[in-house]
């Protein structure tokens, strides 16, 4: 066999084989394998056979392959030497990827296995995300394009289970040996970011349905694109960078909102492109590596599109909850090509809390009564975003829908259950975007009209921009 990868993530360790499912969608079939704990494992692939080679452990008892579906079809295991061997057989010219997931909410270590196709099905899918009735990305409540490749993603994601929390990364601005601006009474910007870190992260971690990464929680320097980077290995739905503004004038004060600028997105979706290390990467669950130059272009826009529409979002329900507790330095969301905003597929802002360099505000940023509010006004808008604009699968699409009626209350009595919408028939939520019919909302998700009116209990044709509308199952 020759070897396709080798991917030592942890310590050899032997972990037993619990479980496994299927996933087929139109643009590639995802197998998970739920494991007892992490394990080292490599991946071959030998024609249309592809091996996992784990060090150590076993198949759990009662252990049943799971049955042939799109590009996967079937399994076999066999034990040797300490190594257990899974060899999925695929579908002709089917190119694997695999990568191992941290215990996350009820669920444990997993090991993902995504089989894509060979370079005409992945033609014929951007064909179809480029026809008229695409939808413009962002519109979905989820986050990801709702571009077929979109769609494929999150039903794939929501093999992995559950409501799981929404992930906010937190980044503390410099540290270590770069202690960024300072103000006249000697503060470290570092040292203020880091405070103010903290307590978003605290801010979030205390919210249901919401977790807190820290790119760093100590005194150390972190490269810049190193931060990004954190953000997208822990699957962050969103990225937040704390800093705190200097200007030659003491006069200058107010906090700000930054996003990407346009041409900071052009220049780094160029550098994705040409760089075959980035294009290996998984971008919304689409690897670009396979595809052809034009292709990846394509998807890496429609990522890139819905991460900066996200991004402005958020930003605007940040400056506004901002502006509560003080002056904003502009009054408006601000663009700019800085580092730590082109993650290409997580929506990312930079928050500028205040003049550091003002005398009066650096007196703010050093009292942590401050720095609390600050990070209370931070974490107001990034949950009134999510709120607005649930991901599916996640806590507070599940509070969506319990609003909308689709799922039924904990507190009804079990007889009363079938009587809701709250049923398997419910597998996703779209917002309504402007220009958006029934129609045209009932072909991107391959039902009818009439299926549609029902799961929603709708006796008109017309719907409203901003409606949020149950999905049925099929």
């Amino acid at each position: 066999m020759a070897l396709a990868a080798a991917l030592p993530l942890r310590p050899a360790q032997a972990a037993d084989v619990q479980g496994a499912r299927v996933w087929a969608g139109p643009e590639y079939t995802r197998v998970v394998f739920d494991l007892s704990g992490p394990v080292d494992y490599k991946l071959r692939r030998d024609g249309d056979t592809i091996e996992l080679e784990l060090s150590g452990g076993d198949l759990a008892r009662g252990f049943d392959a799971p049955a042939a579906q799109g590009l996967y079809k079937g399994l076999d295991s066999r034990a040797s030497t300490g190594e257990l061997h899974l060899v999925a057989h695929a579908a002709a010219g089917a190119q694997p990827k695999s990568f191992l997931l941290k215990p996350a909410g009820e669920h444990g270590y997993r090991l993902v296995l995504d089989l894509y196709p060979g370079k005409a099905g992945a033609i014929a899918d951007a064909a179809d995300a480029r026809t008229p009735d695409a939808p413009t990305p962002g519109v979905l409540a989820s986050v990801k394009p709702t571009s077929s490749v979109g769609k494929g993603a999150r039903q794939a994601a929501a093999l992995l289970g559950g409501e799981r929390k929404v992930i906010v990364a937190v980044d503390a601005g410099h540290g270590g040996k770069d202690p960024g601006s300072h103000g006249p009474s000697g503060t470290q910007e570092k040292d203020v970011t880091l405070a103010v870190a903290r307590a978003l992260a605290a801010e979030i971690n205390r919210q249901p349905g919401m977790k807190a990464v820290l790119t760093r929680d100590g005194d150390y320097f972190i490269p810049l694109k190193r931060r990004y980077q954190i953000a997208r290995e822990q699957n962050a739905d969103m990225f937040v960078s704390v800093h705190a503004d200097a200007f030659t004038s003491s006069d200058a004060k107010g906090s700000s909102v930054w996003v990407l600028s346009p041409r900071g997105k052009t220049s780094e979706a160029a550098r994705w492109l040409a760089d075959r290390e980035n294009r290996a990467d998984l971008i919304g669950g689409v690897s670009l590596d396979d595809k052809d130059d034009s292709l990846a272009a394509v998807l890496l826009d429609l990522q890139q599109g819905y991460a900066i529409q996200a991004s402005e979002a958020i930003a605007g329900n940040v400056l506004k909850a901002l502006a509560r507790l003080g002056p904003t330095h502009r009054g408006h969301v601000e663009h700019a090509n800085f580092v730590v905003l082109r993650s290409p597929d997580v929506p990312s802002i930079l928050v500028e809390t205040a003049f550091i360099s003002n005398p009066a505000e650096e007196r703010k940023l050093r009292d942590p009564a401050h720095q609390r509010q600050l990070a209370e006004a931070v974490m107001g808008g990034v949950r009134n975003y999510f709120e607005a604009t649930p991901p599916p699968g996640t806590w507070f699409a599940a509070q969506a829908m319990r609003r909308s009626g689709i799922l039924a209350s904990a507190s009804k009595p079990a007889a009363t259950v079938a009587d809701t919408r709250a049923d398997a028939n419910v597998r996703d939520l779209h917002r309504v975007a402007r220009g958006e019919s029934l129609g045209s909302i009932a072909r991107q998700y391959g039902v009818s009209v009439n299926a549609l009116k029902s799961a929603n209990r709708m006796n008109s044709d017309t719907v409203q921009a901003g409606a949020v509308l149950a999905i049925p199952a099929g």
